[in-house]
């Protein structure tokens, strides 16, 4: 899936926007001014935040290409059954010339 306009897919600006949300917010709980038990519960429950946030994100991906693939299947056995159907008719004609 590849945007031929800028060159990069939907998939990953969103990834890389945030990837650099998540390293900004984590700067700012370290360049805050407060006590270092703050920053290591700040610092906790950030890293859990994004534990959460990276599990969806893994979640939605897998949906995708489960969801893609089990498309591809379908149209891979549509395909193979036209192919299959014309190549009977194909041998089928051939045979009826071959009898003429």
């Amino acid at each position: 899936m590849r945007n031929d306009e800028s060159g990069f897919s939907a998939g990953s600006v969103l990834l890389s926007f945030l990837l650099g949300g998540m390293v900004g917010a984590g700067l700012a709980l370290l360049l805050a001014p407060q006590s270092g038990q703050e920053t290591r519960k700040k610092i906790r429950e950030f890293a859990d935040d994004v534990r959460d946030k990276a599990t969806d994100y893994v979640g939605h991906a897998k949906e995708k290409v489960t969801s893609v693939v089990e498309k591809g299947k379908d149209v891979f056995e549509e395909k193979k059954s036209a192919v299959t159907a014309a190549f009977e008719a194909g041998k089928e004609a051939y045979q009826k010339e071959v009898h003429k």
